[in-house]
């Protein structure tokens, strides 16, 4: 493991890489060129990073195309934020980055986590088909289980003062604009008066959309709870999970609502869209599609609908656990070292 930082047991291996920086440009910069020379003085049968690094063997693209991601969100920036982007310098050398790790000669392979995340790639740099491999995430499926309803289900609600038989929407997720939460709110105030909305997470705005409930004239159906260490116990009291992002490579969020037995609203731009068949464990909109949101919320008031979504999201994901996950890697990384190897 090369780090700025290892907290764990003292056997474990481990390359400290924390040279001194100034804000956030200095410290990718600086890592990363440290990172680099130490591989010079080190011999690993593979490099895999999970940062924008060139000198790499593998990278698992979990942030998924910065490009993409900037591109999205200048859907929702006004012309003087758009300038803003375009001419920032931690954008710029995001971009720089991106572009020298996927144009590297020592990128032998990619992880994506969806295919939306390959299909991004492929539309923004010249990088060959069979160098780009699509391994989903996983999710442990005994800790993130339907059964969570019957353990917390009434602690949680009465906690927050929601009605018990209140339908119950739960948006997960810190970085508020980015995971859309002002469309969830719009969509909430779409909805009747008795559905009711629990945010899960940290924004430094926070306030603003807090205030931007109330402009809507829900404030009193929307719980703010803030960041969690274990977020379990709201998917155990909640009806279905809203994740109407701008863009998401994949979203663990996802796995784990569904694998409580959540049905999943999120948007196209989301990786975990890849697994929603609409109106059977969830629905899949545009990010910024408030009505087409609602409407998909608003079937999911329906009671007769609930067993089989909460059913069906439960079985879409029975098989993406974390041990599937680690055999893929493992399979991976043998096909690489034969490759290189022949």
């Amino acid at each position: 493991m090369i780090t700025r930082r290892w907290e764990t047991v003292e056997e474990e291996e481990h390359l400290i890489c924390n040279p001194p920086y100034l804000g956030s440009l200095w410290r990718d910069w600086s890592f990363a060129r440290c990172v680099c020379r130490e591989l010079k003085n080190q011999y690993f049968d593979l490099v895999q990073s999970h940062e924008r690094i060139a000198c790499c063997d593998v990278y698992r693209a979990g942030d998924g195309v910065h490009r993409e991601w900037l591109a999205q969100r200048r859907r929702v920036l006004t012309p003087l934020g758009q300038l803003s982007v375009t001419f920032n310098p931690y954008h710029r050398y995001m971009l720089e980055a991106e572009k020298k790790l996927f144009t590297s000669p020592s990128l032998k392979a990619v992880i994506c986590i969806s295919h939306m995340v390959k299909e991004d790639i492929q539309r923004h740099y010249p990088i060959p088909e069979d160098k780009l491999h699509v391994i989903y995430n996983g999710v442990d499926t005994t800790r993130f289980h339907p059964s969570l309803a019957a353990e917390y289900r009434h602690t949680i609600r009465e906690s927050f003062d929601i009605p018990a038989e209140a339908p119950l929407f739960l948006f997960v997720g810190s970085g508020f604009q980015r995971k859309g939460l002002a469309i969830a709110l719009g969509a909430l105030a779409r909805l009747p008066a008795t559905a009711c909305l629990l945010v899960v997470g940290k924004d430094k705005h926070a306030e603003r959309f807090v205030r931007h409930a109330a402009r809507l004239g829900i404030a009193e159906r929307v719980r703010f709870v803030g960041g969690q260490k274990d977020v379990r116990p709201f998917y155990g009291a909640a009806d279905a999970l809203v994740f109407p992002t701008l863009y998401e490579p994949f979203g663990n969020v996802a796995l784990e609502a569904m694998a409580s037995g959540l049905p999943v609203l999120t948007s196209t731009k989301s990786g975990a869209a890849e697994l929603i068949q609409n109106g059977i464990n969830g629905f899949v909109r545009d990010a910024l599609d408030e009505a087409g949101f609602a409407e998909g919320m608003a079937e999911i008031l329906k009671r007769e609908h609930r067993p089989a979504m909460t059913a069906a999201a439960r079985q879409t994901v029975e098989g993406m656990t974390l041990e599937a996950m680690a055999g893929e890697l493992t399979a991976f990384y043998g096909q690489i070292l034969e490759s290189r190897d022949r």
